[in-house]
């Protein structure tokens, strides 16, 4: 099994500056590598402070300079925010810069305050996606970008530098809603989780995932890549405490980021199925909110995170854990020392993992 690392540069009530919020996550990113890591990612995000990496091509770039090994991976590029043939442009920049590293990871994107800052209607965004993902997937294959669709309208333009080697087998998608499983599969690319909801609810639906994409494509479809929020410490009492306090912390900046207790949801065309999530949040309460949200990550002692990781990959077929270990404000002295904790312990024995066919072999 593979293991990866982000960071995501939160600064939440903004109690710090945004200088010492990058200055300390760059330092954990710049240790990803040197601890054995596999990949190193970030997600973007805008105008608030949710997460503050407004453009996550333009970190793979800096991290491209700065590593030899790791893949680098976008958790997401969220295409209806871009002009698709200059992401196909910075993709291919920084898979030129790495050697050839680069994870890309696509998404459409959830909070009203990032749409309305870009002044784009949220009902647009899924026939957006799908436009625009599928002009950047053939352009990264074929070395350039023709398309006449509704929203795009891009006459032929070469890719330069020219990609150099496919982005097949490495092209993921962020998928939280059953469509839009559907959709990636269709486009023949592989689901990256990002932990929001059981995860028997999401073996489900990678189930259907797996059903339409060998109808459309052919074969298997890739293993999955699973994120989560993650704490490891040698006493299960304080990774509780530290669980508790910052991947709940966590979690109240996105109830308040993607404004959960709102019912805009319903408005947007292609977020039905985040309405009726948002209604199961609002009434279970604020405490009960919270364990639903640390029930679905990775925190306690070493064994206990080698556990729920293993458990994690067994329900969704995951080949790859990527872990977040600096959040909601925590001090970056307990995030490096639970990072480097997991490192030692945890890694090592994620690594001597078998894929699911292996072990059934």
């Amino acid at each position: 099994m593979k293991v990866g690392g982000a960071v995501i540069f939160q600064n939440p009530l903004n109690v710090r500056s945004d200088y010492d919020v990058y200055r300390d996550d760059l330092q954990i990113g710049d240790l990803y590598e040197p601890l054995g890591f596999d990949s190193l990612w970030s997600v973007e995000h805008h105008f608030d402070d949710y997460t503050m990496c407004p453009d996550v091509l333009q970190f793979l770039s800096y991290y491209a300079g700065r590593t030899t090994k790791v893949q680098l991976g976008s958790m997401v590029v969220v295409l209806p925010w871009h002009d698709p043939i200059r992401v196909a442009e910075q993709v291919s920049v920084v898979d030129h810069q790495s050697n050839g590293r680069m994870i890309l990871g696509l998404g459409r994107g959830l909070a009203r305050i990032e749409y309305d800052g870009f002044r784009l209607e949220m009902g647009e965004s899924r026939d957006r996606f799908i436009e625009y993902a599928t002009a950047i997937l053939e352009s990264l294959e074929k070395g350039y970008m023709e398309h006449d669709g509704k929203y795009l309208k891009q006459p032929r333009r070469d890719i330069r530098p020219k990609p150099f080697k496919s982005f097949k087998g490495r092209t993921y998608a962020a998928a939280v809603s059953p469509e839009s499983s559907r959709i990636m599969a269709r486009l023949g690319i592989g689901i990256l989780i990002i932990p929001q909801k059981p995860w028997e609810a999401v073996a489900q639906e990678l189930t259907e995932y797996r059903n339409v994409y060998k109808q459309v494509n052919g074969g298997e479809p890739l293993p999955t890549i699973a994120a989560g929020w993650t704490f490891c410490d040698k006493s299960r009492d304080r990774a509780h405490e530290m669980a508790v306090k910052y991947i709940g912390g966590y979690w109240h900046t996105a109830l308040r980021h993607y404004e959960m207790a709102s019912d805009h949801f319903g408005k947007a065309k292609g977020y039905e199925y985040y309405e009726q999530m948002a209604k199961n949040l609002q009434g279970g309460g604020k405490d009960a909110s919270i364990d639903y949200f640390l029930n679905l990550q990775v925190w306690g002692t070493p064994e206990d995170c080698f556990d729920k990781i293993d458990e994690i990959r067994k329900r969704v077929n995951a080949d790859h854990y990527t872990g977040v270990f600096s959040y909601a404000g925590m001090p970056i002295e307990d995030a490096e020392k639970s990072l480097r904790l997991f490192a030692a312990e945890v890694m090592p024995e994620l690594k001597k993992l078998n894929g699911i066919k292996a072990e059934a072999a």
